[in-house]
């Protein structure tokens, strides 16, 4: 069997890493293999290829058949261009000159289309991260609005357990301590005076406004006599005593004939 250009599979499982190696269509995938001429990472974007170019283009011309991977990297890396445009040399279609002008331009528009690929790639790269960290700060706004909420929810809570804390001291105190103003007018209060306010109560409960002042004035008449009458009374006591000087010296004059 012909040799082949083909790729051995190294690293472990989940991370896989090639080999590019040149060996015998009868050995086996892993096995042994005559040259190594690079390695290909499948893992990267874009993958990442290692590719001894002179040596795969040598193997390739010498009949070696490349798998169908390795035709593909082969392509990729312009090691099959070349080969058709070094058949055409050797027919005599193309001078070498020309084929290495061609394969100039050709290698120039693969490394700007591989330098647009990697852009595309980094922009691509960056909007995904763009909308990841929107999507974060998004989960993070609504996680904060929502602890907002159930911290409001336990202040108004708590504020509503001191409320009514302080309501039932206050209720305790009203019932323990009644209040002084109530019982100090009773106690300064005379009796008379009670008595009075309780017939001035009761006149104005049935009597209407007009029989209360003509009440009101006959009392105030009342209490100018007791007041005029004390007056006369304390007049009387002169008189007499006036009358009494006379008689002692009316008593005096007879005594005074007798002697």
């Amino acid at each position: 069997m012909p040799t082949k250009i083909r790729l051995q599979r190294q690293g472990k499982k989940g991370q896989a890493f090639y080999h590019i190696v040149i060996a015998d269509g009868r050995a086996p995938r892993d096995g042994r293999y005559i040259e190594r001429i690079g390695t290909y990472n499948p893992l990267t974007k874009p993958a990442d290829i290692k590719l001894d170019f002179d040596r795969a283009l040598y193997w390739l011309q010498a009949g070696a058949q490349p798998t169908d991977t390795m035709r593909s990297i082969l392509s990729y890396k312009g090691v099959m261009y070349k080969n058709h445009l070094s058949v055409g040399v050797k027919k005599g279609a193309l001078t070498e000159e020309q084929a290495e002008a061609k394969f100039a331009s050709w290698l120039k528009d693969k490394e700007d289309k591989i330098e647009g690929k990697v852009k595309e790639l980094a922009s691509e790269e960056r909007n995904e991260a763009k909308k990841r960290l929107d999507a974060e700060k998004e989960v993070n706004e609504a996680r904060a609005k929502e602890i907002a909420a159930r911290k409001a929810e336990i202040l108004k809570a708590e504020e509503a357990k001191k409320i009514a804390a302080a309501k039932a001291e206050l209720g305790e105190e009203a019932v323990a301590e009644p209040p002084v103003e109530e019982t100090t007018p009773v106690e300064t209060k005379t009796e008379d005076a009670v008595a009075e306010e309780a017939v001035v109560e009761e006149k104005t409960e049935e009597t209407p406004a007009e029989e209360v002042k003509e009440e009101a004035a006959e009392e105030v008449k009342a209490e100018e006599k007791t007041e005029e009458a004390p007056e006369v009374k304390a007049e009387e006591p002169k008189e007499e005593a006036q009358e009494e000087e006379p008689k002692e010296e009316e008593s005096k004059e007879e005594e005074k004939k007798a002697e």
